[in-house]
């Protein structure tokens, strides 16, 4: 996937979950502060989970959503 797609895919997760005001102000706040994703993955995403919980969680992530192409 290229990065125009990427953006293209995300915008759409975005508006579809947030709505479309939300999604700007989103894009907005995540641009405009300093945001250091990597610290932030390292204490928000799974967080305190072992390397077993988390393949856990992503295979019955796989499994509940299979993939779709558009």
């Amino acid at each position: 996937m290229n990065s125009a797609m990427l953006l293209d895919k995300g915008m759409k997760c975005l508006t579809n979950e947030l709505g479309l005001l939300e999604a700007e102000q989103f894009a907005f706040t995540l641009l405009s502060q300093p945001f250091d994703y990597t610290e932030w993955r390292k204490n928000n995403l799974c967080a305190g989970m072992s390397v077993a919980e988390v393949s856990a969680a992503a295979d019955r992530f796989c499994r509940e959503n299979p993939a779709v192409d558009e």
